[in-house]
């Protein structure tokens, strides 16, 4: 596809796929499969943008986002992966991840808040984990979103100045502008180590952001294991004699609590 696409075009495009979408949650529900989305990126990629996209028209009972903030000492104190797996779904249910435990490997490895040998430890895990996710029937999909460093200032820039957007910025996203080779490496070690057979990464080109989500969402749809599930229309038929009128009527006076 071209670099740029219209608005109208877009919401064109992305109906479409909505619809499929609707398709595979019937599918998912259906066969009481667990779908695991992680949505990994740098700041500004795009990763809520796409995961609401997805979920727009899905069935809100049956999909989850996770976004976990900063550890608790509780938290702190657990397994690295306990966290996450917390929000795993049961049967018939989708979750994505908006930053996920790929945390490790990324913003803590590089803004120092973990040690080395920790990154090192969860590089090594992570593989094992995932295969047993997958081992146990878990449909698991990696995305990596990518932007190039030019386009990253201009979304900073959007942010600062749209005061409704203001709270997307954090003390360490400022501080992480100046860091961006040092996340490039971390991705790329990241992916030297966790790009596998059974969870393997998808990376889509998030410099335009409408056609980065019609892209990663064209791919997720293609690589569902079965698409023959149809959405079936329920039987529709008018309704025998006239029909009835709401009614309108004054509530009681209420009643004055003790408290």
């Amino acid at each position: 596809m071209s670099k740029k696409i219209g608005g109208k075009e877009y919401e064109t495009e992305l109906a479409k796929l909505q619809i499929e979408l609707n398709r595979i949650t019937h599918w998912v529900h259906k066969n009481g499969r667990r779908v695991v989305v992680l949505v990994e990126g740098r700041d500004t990629a795009g990763k809520g943008g796409v995961i609401a996209a997805i979920k727009a028209h899905m069935n809100s009972r049956s999909c989850r986002t996770v976004a976990l903030g900063k550890p608790t000492d509780v938290e702190a104190s657990q397994w690295y992966f306990q966290r996450y797996l917390a929000h795993l779904p049961a049967a018939g249910e989708f979750v994505f991840f908006d930053r996920s435990w790929y945390n490790r490997a990324g913003v803590e490895k590089v803004m120092g808040f973990c040690t080395p040998q920790q990154t090192k430890d969860f590089l090594k895990q992570v593989p094992i984990l995932e295969k047993m996710l997958v081992d146990d029937g878990i449909l698991l999909f990696k995305y990596w979103l990518t932007v190039d460093q030019d386009e990253q200032e201009k979304r900073f820039r959007e942010r600062i100045d749209d005061p409704l957007k203001q709270w997307k910025l954090s003390p360490v996203d400022v501080l992480s502008r100046a860091k961006y080779d040092d996340y490039t490496a971390a991705r790329e070690a990241m992916l030297e180590a966790t790009h596998t057979k059974h969870a393997p990464w998808t990376l889509v080109d998030f410099n335009s952001q409408k056609l980065g989500r019609l892209n990663l969402i064209r791919h997720f749809i293609a690589n569902f294991p079965d698409d023959s599930v149809k959405v079936i229309t329920p039987e529709w038929k008018p309704l025998s004699g006239k029909p009835r009128k709401e009614q309108y009527r004054v509530p009681p006076k209420p009643i004055k609590a003790d408290y």
